[in-house]
């Protein structure tokens, strides 16, 4: 059956490859043509899209971020002016009135000179002071014993 279509229709596949064909050498021959007669045109269009592409490239992977925000939530205790030191915790935890005190002054930010000289003591005894207080507060830096402090009512 293919093959009666075939031979029946074969002069007019005949004359519509021909004509394809033709067509086909005829744009071809234009596209050379036109190639040809306007080459640096044709040059200065092909870099000039290697170059918008490059850039288009380039700014999609400049504007991508290079780091990953990260979002950490966190309580944060408000200074309250009504303040009432805990004396529970207070006694509970040992801790001595010096101790407070030099706990008192690391809130405020002072260096361990600045609380010596403050309380007229010499540095080892503020140094004492402060390894004391880690130990019982359970911490190993001053911004841990002074966020735990305020978390128990100890400093305002």
């Amino acid at each position: 059956m293919l093959k009666d279509f075939f031979a029946r229709y074969s002069r007019i596949f005949f004359y519509g490859l021909s004509m394809a064909a033709f067509l086909f050498l005829l744009k071809w021959l234009e596209l050379r043509l036109v190639i040809f007669n306007h080459a640096l045109e044709v040059y200065i269009g092909a870099i000039a899209l290697i170059f918008t592409a490059l850039g288009v490239w380039l700014a999609l992977k400049l504007s991508k971020p290079k780091v990953e925000t990260v979002v950490v939530e966190r309580e944060v205790f408000v200074r309250n002016e009504s303040f009432s030191l805990n004396e529970t915790e207070l006694n509970k935890l040992n801790l001595s009135r010096r101790e407070l005190e030099v706990l008192q002054l690391m809130s405020e930010g002072l260096s361990n000179n600045e609380i010596a000289d403050r309380l007229f003591v010499s540095l080892s005894t503020v140094k004492t002071h402060s390894r004391n207080i880690f130990e019982k507060l359970g911490v190993t830096r001053r911004t841990q014993a002074i966020d735990k402090a305020k978390k128990l009512s100890l400093i305002p």
